[in-house]
């Protein structure tokens, strides 16, 4: 599918990182983009500066989802593109001792039960409210195309580290809806895919020691750097533009393979 300035486009998470490296890619190539975040401060900014519209919203508030889309598609029309990069990245080992006391202290659910909520649960909200109005647009490609989904999973649905069962658990399961989400909307000519990122920078890593960050790169073997957002929405560009990938998560990880810790 072609991006230009017929194609609507929504990004959550698109306030930073990943997201907002997409949603400048979008804009660039001429795609109508609106930018769905919780942080409304920098989310109108860096809409501002591309030229996007900026929706807050909650993915894992369906009222606030509905308010979003309906304020994006006043302004654009229906969306053709979806990435979501919406998420949060926990960690938290299934079972903690205590240093004052040496007790044994289990996983709490709530923190776990948000991952899920957040990472996976809203990741499908938006795919089945955006899949369920871009199948009642008209076919854009010799093929029937109507639409491209792409989903944000990580290298940690298959390298889960230790203290990543809640990340890992919902990462996978996004890698895990890519194909019975094809198959699903296959029929009304929307492909659905998944990237899996490994190590990025993101502003998960602002702040770190560099030292730390040195080692980190270290562990991937070519390039052994961190990840560019750039990268990752040059990934989306291809997926967007290549009718032939759907089903399918993608490792976008310079071929790191994560330890157990």
């Amino acid at each position: 599918m072609k991006i230009d300035e017929t194609v609507a486009a929504i990004v959550t998470g698109g306030a930073s990182g990943l997201g907002e490296a997409t949603a400048r890619m979008l804009v660039n190539e001429g795609a109508k983009v609106a930018i769905f975040d919780r942080d409304a401060e920098r989310g109108g900014r860096v809409a501002g500066e591309i030229g996007a519209i900026f929706c807050e919203a909650d993915v894992t508030d369906e009222a606030s989802l509905d308010s979003a889309l309906a304020k994006a598609r006043a302004v654009n029309g229906v969306e053709r593109v979806l990435v979501n990069c919406a998420g949060i990245a926990p960690g938290k080992r299934t079972v903690t001792k205590k240093r004052e006391t040496g007790e044994l202290v289990a996983h709490d659910l709530p923190s776990f039960r948000r991952a899920i909520e957040i990472n996976l649960i809203g990741t499908f909200a938006m795919v089945s409210k955006s899949a369920a109005a871009m199948a009642g647009l008209d076919p854009v490609t010799a093929d029937g195309g109507r639409g491209v989904i792409v989903n944000t999973s990580s290298v940690a649905a298959q390298d889960g580290q230790i203290g990543q069962a809640a990340y890992a658990a919902s990462k996978g399961g996004v890698a895990a809806l890519s194909l019975p989400l094809a198959r699903d909307l296959a029929g009304f000519g929307i492909r659905v895919m998944a990237i899996m990122p490994g190590l990025f920078h993101t502003p998960l890593f602002e702040g770190i020691a560099e030292e730390y960050r040195k080692a980190l790169e270290a562990n991937v073997p070519f390039p052994s750097r961190l990840g560019r957002p750039a990268e990752y929405a040059q990934l989306v560009r291809s997926i967007i533009e290549n009718d032939m990938l759907n089903g399918e998560a993608i490792r976008l990880d310079g071929a790191l393979r994560m330890q157990p810790k």
